[in-house]
């Protein structure tokens, strides 16, 4: 009797422990031409689905019942449906799809085309094209702003930052930043705008309103030759308080305060962070990195790394399942 009441009690102990639904993470493998699907619950790879050529750009679906991936090489967005990890459909884009970012309804998505200098637009449920936007040379970094009013696009030959106007699909201004930029994001307020330049080094933190630089961050890790330290993915907490900016082959992820816009720690995270994600409840930032083939899971409110889990051959980007 007392051994049944304690096996009872430790399976009772152990079914807590457990995360109920634990999302689920899907990782672009750039050089694979896979994505590795994680457990968050267990932090484990629970699943490898083959791809087309080159997936990079990668993202749920607003409802979560597909991933979207950009796989480059072939120019066309593959659409995987997680109830079974299976392509199920592709989407038409433009040439060498790379980045891309969804409106709020998840009825419209926005695919920025490096090689032929257009954003194109795509009605996701009728899987037809809707029209383009020609903008900067080598277009990569995409956001759209808390409203969706204004989507943006990055440039990375141009060295600017697009506002495009999504009602009438029309550039209405451009911010001029440093070197190579590769990736934009709103505060969820709307009061900024952060802008990666990966050459130059720096994150360019925008007024949208105004469209001006209003700010400029820099790094400095002692040890590494400032040409090594690459800005590129960038995730801010839904608070505006915290933001995170991977740093490519710095190997390391800086966190910085989102009001004074101070660096106020580097995390070593594994060799050519590119891109990130949180999960769901916002506890956990996921890593991609590129040259250790592998992914970093960093506990937010501690600040730092407590995994890393093996995937495929040069991780790209990221996206976690909604809850």
């Amino acid at each position: 009797m007392w051994r049944w009441g304690l096996l009872l009690g430790l399976a009772t102990w152990l079914a807590a422990a457990a995360p109920a639904n634990a999302a689920k993470a899907y990782v672009s493998n750039e050089k694979g031409n896979t994505v590795s699907v994680i457990d968050t619950g267990t932090w484990a790879v629970v699943n490898t689905i083959k791809v087309g050529q080159r997936p990079r750009g990668i993202e749920f679906t607003k409802d979560g019942k597909f991933v979207l991936v950009a796989v480059g090489d072939d120019d066309t967005i593959q659409m995987i449906d997680t109830s079974n990890d299976k392509i199920v459909d592709t989407l038409p884009s433009g040439a060498d799809p790379e980045f891309f970012v969804q409106d709020e309804a998840g009825k419209t998505l926005y695919v920025a085309n490096e090689n032929d200098n257009t954003v194109t637009i795509i009605d996701i449920a009728k899987r037809s094209l809707l029209g383009d936007v020609q903008v900067g040379v080598e277009p990569e970094g995409m956001a759209i702003s808390p409203d969706g009013s204004i989507l943006i696009n990055t440039s990375e030959t141009t060295n600017m930052a697009h506002f495009i106007d999504t009602k009438t699909h029309q550039i209405v201004a451009n911010v001029l930043v440093d070197s190579r930029p590769r990736f934009a994001a709103f505060k969820q307020d709307n009061s900024e705008l952060w802008v990666s330049s990966e050459v130059g080094g720096t994150v360019s933190v925008i007024d949208p309103a105004k469209h001006t630089v209003i700010d400029k961050i820099k790094f400095n890790i002692p040890g590494l030759r400032s040409e090594a330290i690459q800005p590129v993915g960038i995730n801010i907490t839904n608070d505006g308080k915290t933001a995170f900016v991977a740093l490519g082959p710095a190997n390391r992820v800086a966190v910085i305060d989102g009001k004074t816009h101070q660096v106020t720690k580097y995390l070593l995270v594994g060799q050519r962070v590119w891109h990130m994600a949180f999960t769901p409840d916002g506890k956990y930032l996921l890593t991609t990195n590129g040259l250790s083939n592998d992914v970093s899971v960093i506990d937010v409110a501690a600040l730092k790394v407590i995994k890393s889990i093996q995937v495929g051959e040069l991780p790209w980007g990221v996206t976690i399942s909604p809850q």
